[in-house]
């Protein structure tokens, strides 16, 4: 089989007009940027507002492992599969971040033959999104650190500044600096850091806004610093908003691309799970539902990260929750749950593939029982898995009553697909939705934590540092306690602790650090070691990634 860029290299793409089209936009709705890719009109929603809305299928997946799931590309074949069997259908995505891309994780464009198009640029800065909430984000901390030094009229005390700076790339030398070193004409010296671009709170807000007017008052609730009196100051105080509104003017549009298959795709918006959110736009989501009869989306990471917050936080906001759940599971990565070691994943395993199970029935019980959605889980094949593996997991499904499918859509395309938009359509027409945030926002922000903790992710209990417990008063003291919670932790596991797989018990989630990101409408703990700036590994794959003099790239996956 053919790499992912190779595939993707030797596509014919539909112009973009082309594209559109098929979604029911005119040229007037679009602001190309090139042939094959395009802004779209705030317009087209307020235009279509009143139109009931398509059905939103929602793709999560098990706790990721090395041995790969493959829940992007799944996302994708499954709305190419939708296409095959005549539907209207749109497809709804994040934006790749550099910092993966560059990483460990390589691009984010989907897989084999079900990929988003022009892959190469969406996985390459793409129209620029990500680089203006960057240069937003780094405007207002320029801004901050300019009225200190001239004059300090809000008498912001420099230790307690909390808005730090960006980039869109994985690098641990930047996570806690010093900066205006070099006397008096270079500033103040202040203790500081980097956060990856897709942990900004902007990013957040450009993901959640509902338009520009929305933009701005989201962005000027920004929490930025203390006073020397204890008062908090927000962006707006500082004058700052209309610039960075400015700044954000193109990138609150959504991107339209397509499929491999030439259905109609929005990437927009790129928050990490681990760390944010972890799901695209609200304004690309409530389009596509306008547009299409079916809208496939999904979150970052497994069920107990994107998809909670879709969940708990997004679903909220925009008074939209899925219609049905596909919950991506590999046997590799089951396996991997099981205990095998990564060079024996090829090798038939029944018995570590009934051990990681215990993963997979996990996120069935909270999507389907605690937040009450219907559910298939997606079995992705892998080139080794056996008949008496994929046999296996079938009858597990079958036998706690969730519907399964097999899906080959990395080697096959949308056809590969079928059996799973079959059970998808079939699911939902026939089962019932009784879908319910996991708790009520009237609850304190301490209880709120721990009822995600241990319903979602089985902890016995949290534990708040010192410093986390005070911030929780003190948010809640301003006002900020019915807001809902946004847990940062580890991707590699229902705990704190990346090394504990399966679905791990008698444990406790160690909340270390609680802060508000009020412009986005939610707080955030961090729990463990959680970064909110990667680092690179031992051999990045940008080593792999180059250009040749036509133009060509290779090593991009």
């Amino acid at each position: 089989m053919l790499s992912d860029i190779e595939i993707a290299q030797q596509a014919k793409l539909q112009l973009i007009s082309e594209i559109a089209g098929k979604a029911g936009l005119s040229e007037d709705d679009l602001e190309p940027y090139g042939k094959y890719k395009a802004k779209v009109s705030l317009d087209v929603y307020n235009r279509l507002k009143d139109k009931p809305n398509g059905k939103l299928v929602y793709v999560t997946a098990v706790t990721p492992t090395p041995a790969g799931e493959g829940k992007t590309c799944t996302a994708v074949g499954t709305t190419q599969a939708l296409g095959k069997l005549g539907k209207n259908v749109m497809l709804c995505l994040r934006e790749p971040s550099l910092g993966p891309t560059f990483g460990v994780k390589g691009g984010a464009a989907g897989g084999g033959y079900s990929q988003v198009l022009p892959m190469e640029d969406i996985n390459l800065h793409f129209t620029g999104d990500i680089h203006a909430v960057t240069t937003a984000h780094n405007l207002l901390a320029a801004m901050l650190e300019n009225h200190i030094v001239k004059g300090n009229k809000l008498n912001i005390d420099p230790t307690r500044i909390i808005w730090k700076r960006v980039m869109d790339m994985n690098d641990r030398q930047l996570r806690k600096i010093v900066v205006g070193l070099g006397g008096k004409a270079n500033g103040m010296p202040l203790e500081s850091g980097f956060d990856i671009t897709v942990a900004s709170e902007i990013m957040a807000i450009l993901c959640l806004t509902t338009g520009m007017t929305d933009l701005k008052k989201r962005l000027g609730d920004m929490l930025v610093a203390y006073t020397y009196d204890n008062k908090p100051v927000y962006a707006r105080d500082l004058n700052a908003v209309g610039a960075m509104a400015v700044l954000l003017k193109d990138a609150i549009k959504p991107n339209l691309v397509q499929t491999l298959e030439g259905q109609p795709a929005f990437v927009h918006g790129g928050p990490f799970a681990n760390i944010a959110h972890g799901n695209n736009s609200i304004i690309a989501t409530r389009t596509a539902l306008k547009l299409a009869d079916y809208v496939v989306t999904e979150g970052g990471f497994a069920a107990d990260l994107g998809a909670e917050k879709f969940f708990d936080i997004v679903s909220r906001v925009i008074d939209v929750h899925p219609d049905v759940v596909i919950l991506v599971a590999s046997i590799r990565a089951l396996k991997s749950h099981g205990g095998v070691d990564k060079d024996k994943l090829s090798e038939e395993n029944i018995d570590a593939l009934a051990r990681g199970c215990a993963n997979l029935d996990q996120h069935i019980d909270n999507v389907h029982n605690k937040y009450g959605l219907p559910l298939v889980v997606a079995i992705n094949r892998f080139p080794s898995d056996t008949e008496a593996e994929i046999e296996f997991l079938r009858q597990h499904c079958n036998d706690i009553g969730i519907r399964v499918a097999l899906s080959e859509v990395v080697a096959k395309g949308g056809e590969g697909g079928i059996e799973l938009a079959q059970q998808v359509i079939d699911a939902l027409e026939h089962d019932e939705n009784n879908f319910k945030p996991i708790y009520d926002l009237d609850l304190p922000l301490e209880d709120k934590i721990r009822v995600v903790a241990k319903e979602v992710y089985r902890a016995d209990d949290v534990v708040f540092s010192n410093s986390a417990a005070k911030s929780l008063k003190t948010l809640t003291q301003l006002g900020y306690g019915k807001l809902p919670v946004c847990i940062a932790k580890t991707q590699m596991s229902f705990s704190d602790d990346p090394s504990l797989k399966g679905a791990p018990r008698g444990w406790k989630l160690n909340v270390r650090e609680v802060k508000a990101s009020a412009g986005a409408g939610f707080i955030v703990a961090l729990a463990g070691d959680i970064m909110t700036m990667p680092g690179l590994p031992a051999v990045p794959a940008a080593e792999k990634v180059d250009i040749a003099e036509d133009g060509t790239i290779t090593g991009l996956f």
